[in-house]
């Protein structure tokens, strides 16, 4: 499987554009490159039957799993919506900006 250029990181606002949490909003906590997925705080939640460890006690737990990254979008805040990240050399250093405004994403 060819692995695609990944413009989100960890810490991003993303919003969902597909799936059973569609409009929902969260920050990434984890990317997963390999399988172009991103584990995204509140969204994609399962219940998992979990067995009890040294660690922890068994029962049912909520877990966020994966989710596609082409479901995710940026989310910029000043836009309140979705939105495309290119990227751009400043001083010969390549940064991230918004695609539709032209600012740079910190």
């Amino acid at each position: 499987m060819m692995s695609q250029k990944i413009k989100l990181r960890k810490g991003d606002e993303v919003l969902v554009l597909a799936g059973k949490d569609k409009g929902k909003k969260g920050k990434i906590i984890k990317i997963l490159p390999k399988v172009n997925k991103a584990i995204v705080s509140d969204i994609n939640k399962v219940k998992k039957n979990q067995k009890p460890d040294n660690n922890q006690a068994g029962g049912i737990v909520d877990k966020e799993m994966p989710i596609q990254l082409s479901n995710l979008a940026f989310f910029d805040s000043v836009l309140n919506k979705g939105i495309k990240i290119g990227y751009k050399f400043i001083k010969e250093k390549k940064v991230r900006i918004n695609r539709k405004s032209g600012k740079e994403i910190k």
